[in-house]
């Protein structure tokens, strides 16, 4: 009818379309032409040859464009989101906007007061029109199908709307300002990639034991959402696998400040507090995983376990019982604190007790391949001193004992530092500084062949430190050059005794019975040596010496022996 209005005509055509149940057979829109060539994954319009586009519903089918945008028009009225677009879950962000979530998130195409659908207040970025009654911003109806009563077009635009290229996954109908941001960037071309994509790659390296493959992925994950507590989960798995259990603590103690009602999380806390022998923050958080059922009765017995072997060491220390602390010491770490610096230092400090150099050098050379920071975390005392302190005097102890006097005096100064109220702390930083006193000038009287004020000065050092070895073989040099050779043997028995590996006290104490005619004693000393120094000419030529010279005490002919570097060994000895 040509008196009929424009508006009353799209009226009656909406209505046709209703009562023929909603079909979507959309004829092309008159204005079709005028997109043709975009090609748009979101628009009804002609789709680009060369791209294949789906669209995500309840149903996981896949629709015409049309039918996608029948559901992309009950969006914006925020009855339904089904036929909309789903996009990478964190697709390039606008300056100051934060999103992080578990499932992906969605351009509903609506008013920006519409909820978007993944929570957390943020809403989807849409282009609003400045029309009251026009159409949601961003939105393509197919032809004749208007929700509302007509309205005329907006008046173009300075900077006009423009449809998005098809290239990107983004929401059903939503659009993007012409001249101001670039075509949306798919999961895999975006920085980082997706948060699914990256946990979904950090978990399959997981799983294969990559655990430094995984941290890549893990670590993109946790700067897309540096708020999600699984994210920092993850990543202090694969920490842990590496063995940087600081740096796991850290991202362990987010992960429960993040969600305090994930059992996993703190059953990982707990498990990484045990192994550091942190015993009550360990039942702490152990007993919070058993609240919310997640707790593993086999963690629970690790936990008495080392704690009563902790407690064990600990007392016998106290009465200097170093075999049962040692071995007590040995059983905790065992049962699960096998990064606990406590029972490392504990069990240095036995080996020390019973004469074992080597294997507490070696012990505490460990315990520093462990993270320094970890110490920081463990607030627990022995006998009164802080673990920390702790540790600096046992390796202050350790060093003193190998005759590494300056080292020791700085060791003990960092535990004076650390617990300065200790009384402990201050009665071995004393000693250490008087030991490594007198050692200094038994050195230098020495060096001025003043050999009886030298032997005295070492004996001051040895009452403050009875045991040390290096000051029993210096005072042993003295008595040699004094020709007091049954007192230089005497002393280096006594730094053997500590330690036996001691090459130069042995070498004195060989010298020694050489002087005193102990031909026997003293080709067995130079027999250990030539074995320790296979290419010691000088020990060799004093070996032979030797032998030539116990086989004349014994009567045997010694005409045909000729010293050449090689030398008959004695075994009758």
């Amino acid at each position: 009818d040509p008196a009929m209005s424009e508006a009353d005509r799209l009226r009656l055509r909406a209505a046709a379309l209703a009562l023929d149940g909603g079909a979507v057979r959309d004829k092309p829109d008159s204005k079709a032409n005028v997109f043709a060539d975009l090609g748009s994954p979101v628009s009804p319009l002609r789709a680009r040859a060369s791209m294949t586009t789906s669209s995500s519903s309840s149903s996981g089918s896949a629709k015409s464009p049309a039918q996608s945008n029948v559901g992309a028009v009950g969006a914006a009225g925020g009855r339904s989101h089904s036929g909309e677009l789903a996009v990478e879950s964190h697709p390039p962000r606008l300056p100051g906007h934060r999103r992080c979530g578990s499932g992906p998130l969605i351009f509903s195409g609506g008013s920006s007061s519409g909820g978007s659908g993944g929570g957390g207040g943020d809403r989807g970025s849409t282009a609003s029109s400045p029309m009251t009654n026009a159409l949601p911003a961003g939105n393509i109806c197919p032809s004749g199908r208007v929700p509302g009563a007509a309205a005329a077009p907006p008046p173009p635009r300075s900077r006009p709307d423009v449809l998005g290229s098809g290239t990107g996954h983004y929401g059903h109908g939503s659009i993007m300002r012409g001249a101001v941001m670039g075509p949306a960037r798919s999961s895999i071309d975006a920085p980082g990639g997706s948060l699914q994509e990256m946990t979904r790659l950090g978990n399959e390296w997981y799983k294969k034991g990559r655990h430094a493959e995984a941290l890549r992925y893990y670590d993109r994950a946790v700067s897309l959402c540096p708020e999600s507590a699984a994210c920092r989960g993850n990543r202090a798995a694969a920490l842990i696998g590496l063995g940087r259990l600081a740096d796991a603590l850290r991202d362990s103690e987010e992960a429960v400040r993040l969600d305090p009602a994930s059992g996993r999380a703190h059953s990982r806390l707990a498990g990484l507090y045990l192994r550091l022998g942190m015993i009550e923050k360990a039942r702490r958080h152990f007993t919070q995983a058993r609240h919310l059922h997640e707790s593993d009765p086999a963690d629970w017995e690790k936990l008495q376990d080392v704690e009563m072997h902790l407690g064990r060491s600990t007392d016998a220390r106290k009465i200097g019982d170093w075999k049962s602390a040692l071995r007590e010491a040995d059983a905790a770490i065992a049962a699960g604190a096998d990064s606990s610096q406590l029972l490392r230092a504990l069990r240095s400090e036995a080996l020390l007790r019973l004469h074992k150099l080597e294997e507490a050098d070696s012990t505490l050379t460990s315990l520093l391949k462990l993270d320094k920071s970890l110490l920081s975390w463990t607030a627990a005392k022995l006998s009164g001193m802080l673990v920390e302190s702790y540790v600096h005097i046992v390796r202050a102890q350790v060093d003193m004992a190998l005759g590494r006097f300056d080292a020791a005096v700085a060791a003990a100064e960092n535990a004076r530092l650390i617990d300065p109220g200790n009384a402990e702390v201050g009665m071995i930083l004393n000693n250490v500084r008087l030991v490594a006193r007198a050692r200094a000038q038994g050195n230098e009287l020495f060096k001025a062949a003043k050999f009886s004020d030298a032997s005295i000065a070492y004996g001051e050092g040895l009452k403050y430190d009875p045991s040390n070895p290096v000051l029993h073989c210096n005072r042993a040099a003295c008595w040699w050059k004094l020709d007091r050779w049954e007192k230089a043997v005497d002393d280096c028995n006594e730094a053997l005794r500590i330690q036996p590996t001691y090459t130069k006290a042995l070498l004195r104490r060989a010298m020694s019975y050489s002087k005193l005619e102990r031909w026997a004693d003293c080709v067995r000393d130079y027999e250990v040596l030539r074995k320790e120094l296979p290419a010691d000419t000088e020990v060799a030529e004093a070996l032979f010496h030797a032998q030539v010279a116990l086989k004349t005490t014994r009567g045997e002919d010694v005409s045909n022996m000729k010293f050449g570097g090689e030398v008959e060994m004695v075994t009758s000895v």
